[in-house]
């Protein structure tokens, strides 16, 4: 008994019913012009051919027949206009086979007729509708109550079969799930690179901040004190730029990502670098404005998790940078002398981040140690035909 009587109290049941009517009601006024009742029917097939329809179907579907997976990925019934010509007969199917179920809709409004009809006979009215026939009793009125049961059996069987038929014929086809497919993967693709992103800018505000504040103690020197505070100020604040931004777009997926620095601001990550006590030698050739922007802003981060790293590793030693633009590439190379273990990288993310970015642009990225010194060399491709659509998302385009 608690099986049966589960459904009427769900509210999807009488969504679903309110789903059955929509279509009952525009049939209803075509009855009041002709009485052939198949012309809605063959009405139905042009309506269906026109690809946006599948889209309106399927949107007022998800929303009256499975309103709990409406919005969701991985949703039974798609919304979505027609891409072929097998999704438009499908749509037309799913029309004519709706305006089908639509009658037993229209029999479930004489059914709680007959049950008003049977109560106001017993004062003597002859009842009509489904009751015509009945000779007004008293008696009718414990009659009432039997129009209801097939009105609530009508209400719970029509609405699952309409479901069950929204999805087979309005369900997504592989197309659809494909697109889907690619858009969760974008979407990981995109929150790996913020996460990467933001390891790089946190990484480097900490490294400089802990650096400085250890010369600055070491040193005994006002002046040089109020330089450690004023470089600490600025990379924690730009830290904090780039964790804001981070996080306003995890919470609203709809905003636009804002402005992602390029190498032509790699200055001033020279310039913390500088004034955590590095000696910097920086060389820049080419014209810098010529690197497309997904390559300049990987390029930045390349460039500062370089510096990162060789201060976390080697401290306010003398670093040798070099960027070069020639020959349809970008050249970036970041050179350190070594001092013992300490001149090493250690065994964090960092290195390989910077692996990772450079093969995502189609380029390449070496670390080695040479001549006494660790070099950090990355080569990266202008030219965008080699890069594929999911690489210029994931960069942020």
């Amino acid at each position: 008994m608690h099986r049966i009587l589960t459904p009427l109290t769900s509210a999807v049941t009488y969504s679903r019913w309110l789903h059955m009517f929509i279509p009952a009601a525009a049939a209803s006024v075509w009855f009041f012009i002709s009485d052939a009742f198949w012309a809605p029917l063959l009405f139905a097939v042009p309506i269906g051919l026109i690809p946006a329809m599948r889209l309106e179907e399927g949107i007022q579907a998800q929303l009256l027949l499975t309103p709990s997976e409406r919005g969701r990925p991985d949703a039974s019934i798609a919304a979505a206009p027609s891409s072929s010509w097998a999704e438009r007969w499908r749509t037309v199917l799913w029309l004519e086979v709706r305006l089908l179920i639509s009658a037993g809709a229209i029999l479930a409004l004489w059914l709680p007729v007959a049950s008003i009809e049977l109560v106001l006979s017993a004062a003597g009215r002859p009842p009509g509708g489904l009751a015509e026939g009945l000779d007004p009793h008293w008696w009718n009125v414990l009659l009432a109550p039997l129009p209801i049961v097939p009105l609530l059996v009508l209400v719970v069987l029509g609405g699952r079969l309409s479901t069950a038929a929204a999805r087979w014929l309005l369900g997504p086809t592989p197309t659809d799930r494909l697109t889907v497919l690619e858009g969760l993967t974008e979407e990981l693709l995109e929150r790996n690179r913020m996460a990467r992103e933001l390891h790089d800018s946190i990484g480097h505000a900490l490294t400089v901040a802990v650096v400085q504040a250890g010369a600055a103690r070491t040193a005994n020197d006002p002046a040089f004190t109020e330089r450690a505070l004023a470089a600490i100020e600025e990379t924690g604040r730009d830290a904090l730029e780039d964790l804001e931004r981070v996080l306003r777009v995890l919470r609203e997926s709809g905003t636009p990502v804002s402005r992602r620095p390029t190498l032509a601001e790699a200055e001033r990550l020279l310039d913390s670098a500088r004034s955590s006590g590095a000696q910097v030698d920086a060389r820049v050739s080419g014209n810098l404005g010529l690197v497309p922007a997904p390559v300049s802003r990987e390029g930045y981060r390349i460039l500062q998790e370089s510096l990162t790293n060789v201060l976390r590793h080697a401290g306010p030693v003398s670093v040798r940078v070099t960027i070069a633009v020639d020959d349809g590439r970008l050249e970036l190379e970041v050179a350190n002398p070594l001092s013992g273990a300490a001149g090493l990288p250690g065994s964090g993310s960092g290195l390989r981040g910077i692996r990772e970015r450079a093969a995502l642009l189609g380029g390449k990225a070496r670390t080695e140690s040479r001549e006494d010194e660790w070099r950090v060399s990355v080569s990266l491709p202008l030219d965008g035909i080699r890069w594929s659509d999911a690489v210029h998302r994931s960069s942020g385009r």
